[in-house]
């Protein structure tokens, strides 16, 4: 227990013992305002050692501690004063920051009350000037404060009390635009956040009672008269000692325009895979049921999409080759696309047509699916099988056409870029130079042997390698090649080789 300044009498000595185990600070002050004794607590909450270390009364506490409320304002004579106390005023608390004089970075956070002691006839003895310490409390508010204020996600605080907005943050203003002005002291009904929530009712009743308000969906009123969907949630908490309500807010507005520009998406992509002159189909990647075909896709195979929904191709037979039908199956699965794959497919009426295939893995509403084009190629490649029979057969001996007749035909034959592949003359041997220069002369096998005093199984042999060399197929087609590259015959050799002796 610490030393009073002054002798004590017995009573006094009594009261000390009382108190001296305190947690809260407690100095006797005189009549006069004097400091008469503090208690152990007092002193450590001051970073005293003594008495003496307090001042000697009641203004050289408040210089050698530089009171200042918590808005930095120093607390003069009139703000800790006894006299109010001893003419029967109440005494309310007033919350102080204390800084010792040489250290001034170290403060703490006291709230201040007087108590007056009086005599058996009612006369005052001393008043006692009680201490607590609320450094702790505020710098946990303090933390919230810093918290609150700097989270993004927008939060506002309702005081149960009397249901007025106390604090919002900078994420509620920057969400709506209204400012704190907007906002602070303004009741919940006059800035109602549960606006527009089918549980308004509810959440209006949680919050009279200080209750946990769920999330609902509210439509907030902007300044500029428009409205903004959110998820709003109540939670209750404590405020400087006073029950509060903590609102949290989600903008869903986000969602909902992500929401939109998806569904409009998906009516593009139906609208258009609907109205695709090109057979669609989508199926599942599971077991590649169909889930969606197109007018073109009906219109090709003949079958509704009544027939089609819910099976899958082997069901209708679409495939005439199970095998090819499995290599697709198994590059969908493995690389998840494939481009120009040749199928045979067979129609309701037993016809069959050539397509090509291009598929591509997608999602659809997390479902992994495959999307199909099918392009029906029968005519396209009759013409091209008729074109090239054509040509082959006006190949067989080409001999009279002049170079310029034989590019365009090779160009008709394999396109503008069949000229290019291949190897050239020099890949050639010596045998297979002379067996392709009778080619061109338009001799058969028979007769090549023959000229050549060679089997026709050593004919045959030479011609299969130069088709391999120079990436040809047919007879005709070697006869092009060799044109291209001006190899006319060997007779046609032998008479330039003349003129030119």
């Amino acid at each position: 227990m610490a030393n009073s300044k002054t002798e004590t009498d017995p009573d006094r000595r009594q009261l000390h013992q009382l108190i001296s185990g305190l947690r809260d600070g407690v100095i006797l002050l005189g009549l006069d305002q004097r400091v008469l004794w503090a208690n152990d607590a007092a002193l450590t909450m001051h970073g005293a050692e003594r008495i003496e270390d307090l001042g000697c009364d009641v203004d050289d506490y408040r210089k050698r501690f530089r009171l200042t409320y918590r808005n930095k304002h120093p607390v003069r004579g009139t703000g800790l004063s006894i006299e109010g106390v001893l003419a029967g005023e109440q005494s309310e608390p007033i919350v102080v920051e204390v800084r010792v004089d040489g250290t001034p970075d170290q403060s703490r956070v006291h709230a201040l009350r007087f108590q007056v002691i009086t005599k058996d006839d009612g006369e005052p003895d001393f008043v006692v000037l009680i201490v607590e310490d609320e450094t702790a409390r505020y710098d946990a508010e303090d933390r919230f404060e810093s918290a609150f204020n700097a989270n993004p996600a927008p939060a506002m605080i309702c005081r149960i009390a009397d249901q007025r907005h106390v604090r919002v943050n900078r994420g509620f203003l920057d969400m709506t635009g209204f400012s704190k002005d907007d906002v602070i002291g303004r009741t919940a009904t006059e800035f109602d956040v549960l606006a527009g929530s089918r549980g308004r009712e509810e959440a209006m009743e949680r919050l009279h009672e200080g209750r946990t308000i769920p999330q609902n969906e509210a439509d907030l009123t902007l300044p500029d008269g428009s409205t903004k969907c959110v998820i709003v949630a109540g939670q209750r908490i404590e405020l400087n000692d006073e029950p509060c309500m903590l609102f949290t807010f989600a903008d869903l507005e986000p969602r909902r325009r992500a929401e939109k520009s998806l569904r409009q998406s998906e009516e593009r992509f139906s609208k258009a895979f609907k109205l695709s002159p090109v057979a669609s189909a989508i199926s599942r990647l599971d077991g590649f049921r169909y889930v969606e075909v197109n007018a073109a896709f009906e219109d090709l195979t003949g079958y509704g999409s009544e027939s089609v929904i819910g099976r899958s191709a082997p069901d209708l037979k679409l495939w005439t080759d199970p095998a090819s039908r499995s290599a697709f199956e198994a590059a969908m699965t493995d690389v998840g696309s494939v481009r120009s794959f040749a199928l045979e497919l067979r129609r309701a009426d037993g016809s069959q047509a050539d397509c090509l295939l291009s598929a591509e893995r997608i999602e659809i509403d997390d479902v992994p699916c495959v999307l199909s084009v099918i392009s029906d190629v029968t005519d396209l490649k009759r013409t091209e099988v008729e074109l090239v029979e054509a040509i082959d057969a006006v190949m067989t001996d080409a001999t009279w056409f002049s170079q310029k007749i034989v590019e365009r035909l090779a160009i008709a034959r394999h396109g503008s870029k069949g000229l290019e592949t291949g190897a050239g003359l020099e890949a050639l041997s010596g045998r297979e130079r002379e067996v392709l220069e009778l080619v061109c002369e338009g001799m058969t096998d028979a007769e090549i042997s023959s000229t050549l005093n060679l089997s026709r199984h050593t004919i045959r042999n030479h011609l299969g390698s130069l088709y391999r060399k120079i990436h040809v197929a047919r007879r005709s087609a070697a006869v092009v090649w060799a044109r291209e590259r001006g190899l006319t015959g060997r007779t046609a050799s032998k008479q330039g080789k003349k003129r030119q002796k």
